[in-house]
This record gives C-alpha cells, sequence and structure tokens, in this order.
C-alpha cells in the first residue's frame, strides 16, 4: 500500500507570520498565529522524550542481520501487560541526540540507526534520495508511506530530511533483477523523530495539526548529487555560508546568504552566480576522458575541484565530460563567483 506523497513532496517555503486551517465546515479558513520556534522547540522536546521513553523496538530483529529493513522494525508501547523481551531496549536508551540550528533557533531531534554498518555513501543535503518511507506521528498514526522505492530532492522536503540524512549511507550495492525489480544490499535503515519547527511547523498538511512532533521510518537505497542548476557547480558547493540550507542575503550590500550577485535568485538557481555576463558553466574549465573499458582502462582519479558533469556509455567505452573551478588571477576567489573575471573558457 502506498498512500499519497503530500507529507514529503510538499515544497517547505512558506515562511508567513500565520498559517490557514479549514474550519469544520469545510468553506472557510482560520488564521493560526505563530508560535515563538524557541518556546515550541521546548514544548515538542518534552513530547519526544515522553514518546521515546514510552516505547520500545525489537532490537532483536537487527542482530546479526545482514540486510536489514523498515519491514522488520516493530515500535511498541509500554504497557502493563505481558512485556516482550526486548521491552530493554527502550527507543530514549537507543537513540542518538542531534543539534542543528534552524530559522534561528536551536533545534534537536533523535535518530536512531538500525544498519550503522551500512556500506554506500552519504548524502549532502542538497542531493537526490531513494528510499522507503513511513511517516506517523507520536500517536503511532501513519499518514504517508512509500513501500516501493521514490525519488525525492532533498532540497523540496521538510527541513528535517536534510538534516538528517547526511548521518546515513546508501546501499553499497544493487542488482537489477529479471522481474524488472532492483535488489538492495547493505542500506541505509533508521527513523528520525522530529521537532514541529523541522517539520511542518505552523502548516497543517494531510491529516496532520500544526505544531506536531513526526517521526519517519526509511529506507535509504541510492543518492545522486544534484546541480539544480545545470551550472557544472554541484548544489552543496552553492551553500556559501554553510548552513545547509539556500537562503538569500538578507540586505542589498549584506552577503550573508547563498547569493553571490545579489539578484534574488540564489547561487544554486543562477545560471550566472557573480552577474558578470558570462555563464557559471561558462567560467570553468572542460575536460573530456575516454575509458575503453574493453581494454581495461580504468576511469581516471578527478583533481581537486574538479567535478564529472556528464557521462555516456557505448559499447564498453565510458565518456565522461569534467569541469574544473578556476580562479585565474588567485586571489582565493573562484572565477565564476567573481564579477572583475569575465573569462569565457568556451569560446
Amino acid at each position: 500500500m502506498r498512500k499519497g506523497k503530500i507529507a514529503l513532496s510538499i515544497l517547505c517555503l512558506t515562511v508567513g507570520f500565520v498559517s490557514c486551517n479549514k474550519d469544520d465546515d469545510g468553506d472557510t479558513f482560520t488564521e493560526v498565529p505563530q508560535r515563538d520556534r524557541a518556546e515550541q522547540q521546548a514544548a515538542d522536546k518534552d513530547s519526544l522524550v515522553k514518546y521515546l521513553s514510552g516505547h520500545y523496538y525489537n532490537a532483536s530483529a537487527f542482530i546479526d542481520n545482514t540486510n536489514p529493513s523498515i519491514k522488520d522494525l516493530e515500535i511498541t508501547t509500554i504497557t502493563d501487560e505481558v512485556i516482550s523481551s526486548d521491552a530493554d531496549s527502550l527507543l530514549i536508551n537507543a537513540v542518538t541526540l542531534k543539534s542543528v540550528d534552524f530559522a534561528e533557533t536551536a533545534y534537536e531531534f533523535y535518530i536512531l540507526d538500525l544498519n550503522p554498518n551500512a556500506g554506500g555513501e552519504s548524502p549532502k543535503f542538497s542531493d537526490q534520495i531513494r528510499v522507503n518511507y513511513e511517516g506517523f506521528t507520536l500517536d503511532n498514526e501513519v499518514f504517508d508511506s512509500a513501500v516501493t522505492p521514490v525519488d525525492f530532492d532533498l532540497v523540496s522536503l521538510v527541513p528535517g530530511w536534510r538534516k538528517v540524512m547526511p548521518f546515513f549511507k546508501s546501499a553499497e550495492s544493487f542488482t537489477n533483477e529479471n522481474d524488472g525489480t532492483v535488489s538492495y544490499t547493505n542500506h541505509g535503515v533508521g527513523v528520525m523523530f522530529l521537532p514541529s519547527g523541522l517539520g511542518y511547523f505552523s502548516n497543517a498538511t494531510g491529516g496532520i495539526s500544526s505544531y506536531t512532533c513526526i517521526a519517519f521510518k526509511f529506507d535509504l537505497f541510492q543518492i545522486a548529487q544534484n546541480d539544480h542548476d545545470n551550472d557544472g557547480i554541484p548544489s552543496y558547493l552553492e551553500d556559501l555560508n554553510g548552513d545547509g540550507e539556500f537562503t538569500l542575503n538578507t540586505g542589498v550590500d549584506t552577503f550573508d546568504g547563498d547569493d553571490t550577485d545579489n539578484d534574488g535568485i540564489p547561487d544554486y538557481f543562477d545560471i550566472d552566480d557573480d552577474g558578470d555576463g558570462v555563464p557559471t558553466l561558462n567560467e570553468l574549465e572542460h575536460k573530456t576522458y575516454t575509458v575503453d573499458t574493453n581494454q581495461g582502462e580504468e576511469e581516471p582519479v578527478l583533481a581537486a575541484e574538479e567535478f564529472e558533469f556528464s557521462r555516456s556509455t557505448s559499447a564498453g567505452v565510458i565518456t565522461i565530460k569534467t569541469v574544473t573551478i578556476v580562479d585565474s588571477n588567485n586571489d582565493g576567489l573562484a572565477d565564476y563567483r567573481d564579477k572583475n573575471i569575465a573569462i569565457d573558457y568556451l569560446e
């Protein structure tokens, strides 16, 4: 079963001072005043700790499990009834507390890593991911899920996903089966427990009320590096202030965000980052490698600040095109971000 992708695919771009909830008659909307984020975080932490202290998981299912998944996970509420032998695996004792600054607020969230030995790579906050997942509230009500792999751009998800995914790894390998499915080996498996400020905060959506803590179980299968504007620079490198988000500068003469030329378009979506009239892609050096695997040739080791831009394969011959960042005047600022340098390397 797969429910609608409301919870994950919604773009988290609403930052107004009020949110709207529909009245019971379904015809009008009422404004919900936006709460103080720090105060809400404190309340949400209490809710999360209470949940984690009142639930346990089947830890024994993950002992010597060489290829675990969220299908193996069961989270159970502690009651006065017969207690499982796994009851000593309280979530509060198994999770790891993480902290992050977001929206000028110090947030805390919790992760449960069910396969710490996953063999792949960790995604950057701006990458593409392929996952199975199940979203649920602290009342254990499932509001969203996917049992077959789906792809998401982390930039389009609620903030918690961008904060959590870099702590996990993708599969170390995969196999295309004869029936058209894909099998993954040793992939990341986990659960994230999020305060509302890293979820939907004041926005009510998909049956989730405003200011609701949420959680997601997930299998992380594959990742892909994003270059949203296709300018040759991986998107994660266009987070200039290093806060794990893409933000605009706060003033006309203030460069505290991720917009080199302050034109109102963050660099990860700007094809001419420095606004000098030469596209960013043209201000990079280009190189093409041809690798004949029929002759046992191996792919090249890329230099520092050299990135793969595209690849194609034909009859065992791989063609890899790369771009390399250039600082032609050695002033510490790359040409593509230096408005005083306008060299077109493709002319």
